[in-house]
């Protein structure tokens, strides 16, 4: 069955009181609309169309950079979510296939759940997600006889005995996109907010004899989010989510509430992950690796039997190989460690290759940027180097080669060679103490100038 995926994310968000438009607040270091179009993702759609308005451009790009294939419509005025939905006719023209409607500004739809709609959608015109509301307040009511969906009513517009209904419609809805379209141009304003409601269309559908049927979800995927505290329950949603996952799947969690996740993190069987580390986006952590505690991650992959921390930062472009070492305050970026070599203290270590088995003393850095342009350390295999060795990039270190410590490397060194780049120390006897005398009579001088 080909899809097409109508996302609708032309809303301000006043109540967020931002100038960032509501759907391109992050949860779990995405945009709301990316976890949207990332739920829609699991339908394998031809199509999507994201239907923009307040600060369209931002929106375009941040639906694009994750999917550049996504086609962006302008909603210039905001006349409900008919009239949204309306937009992305013309960008869908020709298409025959299901047309799924979602929100951008509700993130946590489960792809188990639009697959239910796909397969509800084989027997009926348009199926509608519903959810059984604990409280269902204000949200639209749909009216079902037998296992018909006949119609769906705001609460606006509802009677006490609608009210009463607590089967809740989420917005969300499916059905040929042909079909759709041509629901919509019937859809009229003639309501209590003299707007053009989706809703409308399952009553039409039945009036023309077609028929409409309601799939449910658990109430926690439908979470809209339209202020800062629900921005904040929502991503502590996710949180509790992730982490239940990843303890599902075999990682141990020392102190699971004290974990942040992205929206795309991956670890394997039998990780271990000690308290306060944080997943920015782009992690990838192999089978048996070794997170410790107080660590950032962002943009890496780490192999099998690494270990990484207390207190280290991964940043993107980081490659660890099987048995790795990163140690306390170290910073790793744009760098491949080879297998077993060992980085343990104090360094940074950028745009660089470190080869097997070499080991990096403690303050190492590699001294990557001229002021205009990054440049690359390259170390070979079973390298030593020296506590507080200065790489200055563009440099190579050859296999089995030693630096002294605080040395400061400028130029290649051949496989085998030890290389010391530091002042001869001089002593003089006795200067120290001279030196001393000295300072303290201008200092006594000093003071005795300020009491006079």
């Amino acid at each position: 069955m080909s899809i097409a995926l109508i996302i609708l994310a032309a809303g301000k968000g006043t109540r967020m009181n931002s100038d960032l438009p509501k759907v391109l607040h992050r949860i779990a270091d995405a945009p709301m609309l990316v976890h949207a179009m990332q739920a829609g993702a699991a339908l394998d759609p031809d199509h999507t169309v994201i239907v923009a308005g307040h600060e369209a451009e931002a929106v375009a790009d941040a639906a694009q950079e994750h999917d550049e294939t996504a086609r962006i419509v302008l909603q210039e005025e905001q006349l409900g979510t008919a009239h949204a939905v309306a937009q992305a006719q013309a960008k869908l023209e020709g298409f025959t296939g299901d047309a799924i409607v979602l929100y951008g500004d509700t993130p946590f739809i489960r792809p188990e759940t639009l697959e239910k709609m796909a397969a509800a959608r084989t027997a009926h015109d348009v199926v509608v997600l519903g959810f059984e509301a604990a409280d269902p307040g204000r949200y639209g009511r749909l009216v079902v006889k037998g296992s018909a969906l006949t119609r769906i009513v705001e609460f606006k517009d509802a009677t006490p005995a609608e009210r009463a209904i607590t089967l809740c419609n989420s917005g969300v809805v499916m059905a040929p996109a042909p079909l759709l379209f041509d629901l919509i141009a019937e859809v009229g304003n003639d309501n209590a907010s003299g707007e053009y409601y989706l809703t409308d269309i399952v009553g039409l559908a039945r009036a023309r004899g077609l028929s409409a049927s309601a799939v449910t979800c658990d109430e926690a995927e439908t979470m809209g989010i339209n202020s800062r505290a629900e921005l904040s329950v929502a991503e502590a949603a996710f949180q509790a989510r992730a982490r239940a996952e990843a303890m599902e799947n075999g990682v141990t969690l020392v102190a699971p509430e004290t974990v942040h996740f992205a929206y795309d993190t991956h670890l394997g069987r039998d990780c271990l992950i000690e308290p306060n580390v944080v997943f920015g986006p782009g992690v990838t952590i192999e089978t048996g690796a070794h997170i410790r505690a107080f660590s950032h991650l962002e943009g890496c992959h780490v192999a099998r039997g690494a270990v990484v921390g207390p207190y280290a930062r991964l940043r993107p472009g980081t490659e660890l190989s099987e048995d790795s070492r990163i140690g306390n305050f170290v910073e790793v970026k744009n760098a491949l460690i080879g297998e077993g070599a060992k980085v343990n203290h104090l360094s940074y270590i950028g745009d660089a290759q470190v080869g097997r088995n070499s080991n990096i003393g403690a303050g190492t850095i590699t001294c990557n940027y001229d002021g205009v342009m990054k440049h690359q350390t390259r170390i070979g295999e079973r390298v030593f180097i020296g506590s507080n060795t200065m790489l200055v990039a563009p440099v190579s270190v050859g296999d089995d080669a030693m630096t002294g410590s605080g040395s400061v490397i400028t130029q290649d060194v051949a496989a085998g060679a030890l290389a010391i780049g530091r002042a001869r120390q001089v002593e003089k006897p006795g200067l120290a103490r001279k030196l001393f005398e000295l300072l303290r009579a201008q200092k006594a001088r000093k003071t005795q100038k300020e009491m006079d």
